[in-house]
């Protein structure tokens, strides 16, 4: 019990350290994870091996493929490749769909960028269809919203469920494509259903936000299939590299396997997919690869990123090493919670403390050492363990979120109408995903 008290206040220091006293995550979680290993009793030399072994383990895992989904987004950004997916998806999708087109949308270009900056980038294109089809913006900006927030917790490279999937060792190919396959019916499903809840709510398409003229600017946007490559090669690569690695061989062994083993692992697959990403400004100068350019701000972006999951693998490694999981593994597995465990820790942990991606981290951290104990042993199982983590880091987005002051800002929204559509959205967008999770681990696992 002892063991479990500490563990509980390492917890609580975390979500204290980050929301009520500001200090970022990188600190609470390593002194978290001091605070854990040396209150349960371990050697303080033997925590700061650990520490410095979680640490370096983890960013050397997956230190790379962060910055490189990173860059990719920034160039989505900046050259207007965003906008162009954009504006291919509405071409096939029509106006008279227009809510379904935004969360589309938003669920493909949340995938290499994030959702507040994702957010932003297509609110100007949300209000103009709104405008022209003269409804509420109520319907697209929660659409938008909940499209972003779907790809955001639940597809790699996405930074969030890759920093999961490296501290857990799950395979990144089996994490996007279970990912796509719970994320995008637990996005329709919630979108029929927030939908219904918007239907009830005007917010004028009018409304101003003062940001209008920064990301609607009169560019030369690069083609839509061209904005598509950097995202579409590096994940079908990826996903090819793990059908080629299956106990069938379905691709052989020879010179094709071999080729698909250096292309599909992640770190070549996302560098090609910059390679591509580097060819959609209209001119690609010097100055966009500079410290102060595009490339050093999706460095400096991504440098917060690999701290917090190094930070968390770190606090991961001291937990598997304290004999935490023998006592905890024995407890949750007599609960029988099973694909709910992950999730419900990470729903407790985004809800208190606001940020998906430090829910996802801080979870994956916490479960590593309960992985054999609750049954996560295989690679389908630790995939999924993944994917619940993500749907749980969904629930919910509130008051302590910066997504959802983004979302409810550049709307139009008040707090309570947030809280009626985002909050909501949000909630059933983690739970349709986790009740889908669970039926799939009742077939495939």
């Amino acid at each position: 019990m002892y063991i479990i008290i500490i563990l509980l206040l390492a917890i609580l220091l975390v979500v204290l350290g980050s929301t009520r006293l500001k200090i970022h995550p990188f600190l609470t979680l390593l002194v978290a994870a001091f605070f854990f290993g040396i209150f349960a009793g371990m050697p303080a030399s033997e925590v700061l091996e650990l520490v410095n072994e979680g640490f370096g383990q983890t960013i050397g895992g997956i230190g790379i493929i962060i910055v490189l989904g990173i860059l990719i987004g920034t160039f989505l950004e900046h050259s207007g490749g965003a906008i162009a997916m954009a504006e291919k998806v509405l071409k096939f999708t029509g106006n008279k769909h227009i809510c379904r087109a935004m969360s589309a949308i938003g669920y493909i270009v949340s995938i290499p960028v994030f959702c507040d900056s994702g957010y932003i980038i297509l609110t100007p294109l949300n209000k103009g269809l709104a405008k022209k089809a003269g409804i509420s913006l109520a319907g697209p900006a929660i659409a938008l919203s909940v499209g972003l927030l779907a790809a955001h917790v639940m597809v790699p490279p996405t930074p969030g469920p890759i920093a999961a999937a490296g501290i857990l060792g799950a395979d990144l190919g089996l994490v996007i494509i279970w990912g796509l396959a719970v994320s995008i019916p637990a996005l329709m499903i919630t979108n029929y259903l927030i939908l219904k809840v918007a239907a009830g709510v005007y917010l004028n398409p009018s409304f101003e936000t003062g940001s209008e003229e920064k990301f609607v600017e009169k560019k030369q946007l690069p083609s839509a299939t061209k904005a598509f490559m950097p995202v579409v090669i590096p994940i079908v690569l990826i996903m090819l590299h793990s059908v080629a690695q299956l106990p069938g061989a379905p691709f052989g062994n020879e010179v094709f396997f071999e080729i698909l083993a250096f292309a599909g692992n992640p770190v070549v697959a996302l560098f090609i997919g910059l390679l591509i990403a580097l060819t959609l400004p209209k001119k690609l100068d010097k100055e966009m690869l500079s410290a102060t350019g595009w490339a050093g701000k999706a460095l400096k972006d991504a440098s917060i990123i690999i701290l917090i999951t190094g930070a968390g693998g770190a606090f991961g490694k001291v937990l598997q090493n304290s004999g935490l999981s023998e006592i905890i593994g024995d407890q949750l597995a007599g609960l029988q919670l099973g694909i709910f465990a992950p999730f419900l820790l990470a729903a407790a942990l985004k809800t208190a403390q606001g940020s998906s991606t430090v829910a996802i981290i801080t979870t994956a951290s916490l479960m590593l050492p309960l992985l054999e104990p609750l049954g996560f042993d295989s690679n389908l199982s630790r995939a999924f363990a993944v994917l619940a983590i993500g749907a749980g880091s969904a629930v919910v987005s509130h008051a302590n979120d910066s997504f959802f002051w983004v979302v409810t800002q550049m709307s139009g929204m008040d707090v309570k109408t947030g809280y009626k559509l985002q909050s909501l959205g949000t909630g059933i967008l983690g739970f349709s995903a986790i009740i889908i999770l669970f039926f799939l681990t009742l077939i495939f696992v």
